[in-house]
C-alpha cells in the first residue's frame, strides 16, 4: 500500500480523497472559529490523517499525542503554517479520529 493509502471499512483511502472530504467539512467544525480558510487547516488534516495510517492500528489518541506534538514543529507539510499544536489538535484529532474509527 502506498504512503498516502490506508485502509479504512474496506475501502481505500487516500490522501486526495480525505483533502476533498475536509475542504467539503472542515467548515461546521467547532474548532473552526473565525479562520475560515480551509488552507490553513488542511496541514493539521493531512498530519491527523498521516499519523493515523502510520500508527493509528497499534496506538490510541492518548498515547500518540505527545509525539504528534512533538512532531508538528517538523512536519514536512506543515508549510508557511505558523499555527501551535494547542491551535491545530483538534483538527488533527478530527482527521486521526475519521481514520481510526473512533468518532
Amino acid at each position: 500500500m502506498e504512503m498516502d493509502q490506508t485502509r479504512r471499512a474496506g475501502a481505500t483511502v487516500d490522501w486526495a480523497t480525505e483533502d476533498e472530504y475536509w475542504r467539503q467539512n472542515y467548515a461546521s467544525r467547532p474548532y473552526i472559529g473565525q479562520d475560515r480558510d480551509y488552507e490553513r487547516w488542511r496541514p493539521a488534516y493531512r498530519y491527523g490523517f498521516e499519523s493515523a495510517q502510520r500508527h493509528g492500528d497499534r496506538r490510541r489518541w492518548q498515547e500518540i499525542e505527545p509525539d504528534l506534538r512533538s512532531g508538528w514543529d517538523q512536519y514536512e507539510y506543515r508549510g508557511d503554517q505558523r499555527s501551535t499544536w494547542e491551535q491545530i489538535k483538534e483538527a488533527v484529532r478530527d482527521a486521526w479520529d475519521r481514520l481510526t474509527g473512533n468518532r
